[in-house]
Formats: C-alpha cells, structure tokens, sequence
C-alpha cells in the first residue's frame, strides 16, 4: 500500500487544483478550485477551447458574469470526473460585503442547476472576513453549502463553527511561511517539522475544538508545503492537496498512522469560546499572522481575479 492509499482509510483525499485533466489518476472524492488555480490552468493549451466556448456561448455578458461562467465550466468538468463535491470560489474583491457575497454565491448555484448539477455537490468558497462568515451564515440557512477559506486563525474557525457553514479550510502552508520568515535565520525546519509546525498544531487546535463541542463543520486542511504536514494531520476530515503531493504520497509506499482522533478530542479539557462581531475582530487583530496572511489572500486572489478577467477580455 502506498501513502496515498493509506491516508485514504482515515481522512477524505481532495484535490486542490483546476487542471482537471490530472484527477482521474488519484481518484479524489472532492475538488477545490481558487481564482489563481483557474487562472493557471486557463493558460494551458488544453483548456484553451473551454475558455473560447464559454466566451463564445454569451457574448455581450458582464464580465463578472463570465468570469462566473467560467468558474461553473471548469467546476462541471471537474464533476464528471469526482463522485463527490467541488468548490467553487466567490470573487476575493467581494470579501468585505456580506449582500454582494451571497449575490454571486447565489448566481454560482443557478449556473450549476443551468448545467444540470445538483446544489448539493457545490460549496461556495468563501474568504473567512466577519462579512464572509455572516454571508455562509445565510446562505447555509438556504440549503447552499459553504467552504471558508483564507482561514488561518482560531477565531475564525470558532466563527465558522457559529455560522454552521458546511466546511472551514485552515492553510496550513501560508501559516508554516509566516513563521519561517518571522524567524529567519533562527528557524529549525526540524524542529519545527511534524507535529511541531506551526500550521499543522491550528489545524489540530480547530479539529480538537471541534470534535470535543459535536460541531458538525469538517476541517478540511489546505495549503502544504510537503507531505510531512499532509501526514501529520492524517485522521483530519479532509485533506485538499496538489496534484504534485498527491503524486509524491502516491509513490511512497508504507502506512499512515491516523494522527488526529475524534474520540480523543473529546477527552480533551477545554472551554467554549464565543465572539460577536466585536471580539472576532479583535481576536483576529490580536494574532499578527493571521491579520497579515488574510489580508495577502484576499489581494492575491483579487489580483488574479483581474488577471483572469484580462485575459478573458482579450480572448
């Protein structure tokens, strides 16, 4: 048994990527998708009919619109290759603006349902800002799931367990870099491997939290740098994860130990916390990191959103 297939008894195996074509080889249950995945594969010869059959089905449309369209055309492909779910994420520049969100999450399912897909196999990704959080709120009140992203702080998952969106996705990569680079020539990659990385120790506090209160949002970690944190968070809900990590866990063999248990996160000796707008706020301001990798998110998402669009309007 190689690790992928180990992993795969503990923890739901996602693939993180918009180049759909790889996906079939590593036989994931669900698919995540950005701005800046999309936007990589769109740039790709093989795609390149998809990008001109959608321009080309609605010409004259608002861009956003298109843009929208086009997310929906990769998320339909990428669903009739996976059994389960794909994610499909609302425009980064509308992070701040809880009605403008849940308008464009809105329009993403009736795109799906135009294509003849069923809601259900959909989550509207959403950056976890406060207006964020209160848009899924909303939004799973309707029936429409929701996957929060750009999560990289304790009070943001509390937030999201509140909410009672669908699936929170802690980035354990970006919370790793800023670490690494805080401490510069100080830092000890050994010491700090594992367990002891700073991005798998938040995922395994929001999992622990989660398990031991019965909150039914999955933790779905994201954003790896090496398979060493892939495999330190084994026994997580889900793990989204590169096609080129899923190659390298492919091609390992051995077993993976589950590293995260429900059973014992209920053993655990903790406190229930809530925040109002107010405490969530000053929460996440208080945690430096945080407060810096959102902010960097949202603007590297919007950034490629505006790319994307350029390219679409000179297509």
């Amino acid at each position: 048994m190689n690790q992928l297939e180990s992993l795969k008894q503990t923890t739901t195996v996602v693939a993180d990527t918009g180049d759909f074509m790889q996906l079939a080889q590593f036989q994931p249950q669900d698919a995540t998708t950005n701005p800046s995945l999309i936007l990589k594969a769109v740039q790709k010869p093989d795609y390149a009919p998809l990008l001109k059959t959608t321009l080309g089905r609605h010409p004259g449309a608002p861009i956003d619109e298109t843009m929208d369209r086009l997310l929906v055309r990769f998320g339909a492909e990428i669903l009739r290759i996976i059994p389960g779910r794909v994610s499909t994420e609302v425009d980064a520049r509308l992070s701040f603006d809880t009605e403008a969100t849940m308008g464009r999450a809105l329009r993403i399912i009736e795109l799906y349902r135009a294509e003849g897909i069923d809601p259900a196999r959909v989550l509207i990704k959403i950056a976890a800002t406060w207006e964020g959080i209160q848009a899924a709120r909303q939004l799973e009140a309707r029936g429409i799931h929701t996957n929060l992203t750009l999560l990289f702080s304790f009070c943001q998952a509390v937030a999201c367990g509140e909410a009672k969106v669908r699936l929170i996705s802690p980035f354990v990569g970006r919370i790793y870099d800023w670490y690494k680079k805080a401490a510069g020539p100080a830092w000890d990659e050994a010491g700090n491997a594992g367990a002891n990385d700073p991005g798998v120790k938040s995922v395994r506090q929001i999992y622990g939290y989660y398990k031991h209160f019965g909150i039914a949002t999955e933790v779905m970690g994201a954003s790896f740098r090496n398979t060493g944190q892939i495999l330190a968070l084994a026994g997580c809900d889900l793990l989204t994860i590169s096609p080129e990590l899923l190659a390298q866990l492919a091609a390992a063999e051995g077993s993976v130990p589950r590293a995260l248990d429900p059973q014992q996160a209920r053993a655990l000796d903790l406190k229930p916390v809530q925040y109002d707008e107010a405490g969530f706020r000053y929460a996440l301001n208080e945690d430096a990191m945080a407060t810096e990798k959102l902010a960097e998110g949202i603007r590297t998402f919007a950034a490629d959103a505006v790319k994307l669009e350029q390219l679409m309007k000179a297509a």
